[in-house]
């Protein structure tokens, strides 16, 4: 009895110590890794998050949601995802796009054409 009473009191004084039960741990890591990955992203131009304009492989240009790390409607390949665009109605790779590299036209056609609102 002495021995279960002391092995759960180790238990609770390692969680006192600021240990972190491995559970935790991942979840902070894949905040952390998200969060940089986006933060990383807007500081090369890309505009990560709520309106991301991205362009599919048949050159149609539309606005989705893009968090790295965080999808639903789409397979993500790193740089690339397998998304339906919008705009053909077909499936492909969409990549995002940086939005100085596009004239006022193309930004404005992105802007009307939206993927669907979850990410």
């Amino acid at each position: 009895m002495r021995r279960s009473a002391a092995a759960a009191g180790s238990r609770a004084a390692g969680r006192d110590n600021g240990q972190m039960s491995p559970r935790y741990r991942t979840i902070a890591i894949a905040v952390a890794v998200i969060a940089g990955g986006t933060l990383l992203g807007r500081l090369l131009g890309y505009n990560f998050g709520g309106s991301t304009t991205v362009r599919c492989r048949q050159g149609h240009l539309f606005t989705t949601i893009w968090i790295p790390g965080v999808k639903l409607k789409a397979l993500d390949l790193g740089v690339a995802r397998l998304q339906r665009c919008p705009v053909g109605k077909h499936w492909s790779l969409v990549t995002p796009v940086r939005e100085a590299d596009l004239t006022s036209t193309e930004r404005e056609f992105a802007k009307e054409h939206r993927d669907l609102p979850i990410p």
